[in-house]
């Protein structure tokens, strides 16, 4: 009877916090790599975004022969323009897959200016805080300075 009860022993208090400091310690070395890793995946995922609307609007140039105004926005890649100069040959459905304007990463809309000041057109994101010009996490992404 004796060999039974020393069949069902578990683990100590001990064995458990020992378990608890190890688990503690792994999510402490790792847990701040992973975070920094989130703010990267962002700032690719808005390049990707940027590329992709840059295409829609060479589309949209090659269609109606100019690219939208500002007053138009980036809302012409998805629904035919009814004010300022109306395209003639606008696609049917438009010209982003998503049918509609994605927002940036961080929620935010994206600035758009046709003219741009780099350029035919504009299109930037002012990044995690939202706000133009900032460094590191806050600093914008725009066209002309992707890399």
């Amino acid at each position: 009877m004796q060999n039974h009860r020393l069949d069902n022993r578990g683990f100590t208090l001990i064995e458990i916090m020992v378990v608890i400091v190890i688990l503690a310690l792994l999510a402490a070395l790792v847990g701040p790599k992973l975070i920094g890793r989130t703010d990267d995946a962002k700032v690719t995922d808005t390049k990707v975004q940027i590329k992709n609307m840059e295409t829609a609007l060479k589309l949209y140039k090659m269609d109606t022969g100019a690219y939208p105004s500002t007053e138009q926005g980036l809302n012409a890649l998805v629904t035919m323009p009814t004010t300022g100069v109306i395209p003639k040959n606008y696609k049917e459905g438009g010209y982003l897959e998503s049918k509609k304007v994605p927002k940036d990463p961080w929620g935010n809309d994206y600035v758009y200016l046709s003219p741009g000041e780099h350029g035919d057109y504009d299109i930037c994101s002012f990044g995690g805080d939202g706000v133009k010009g900032g460094e590191g996490k806050g600093s914008d992404i725009c066209n002309w300075n992707l890399q």
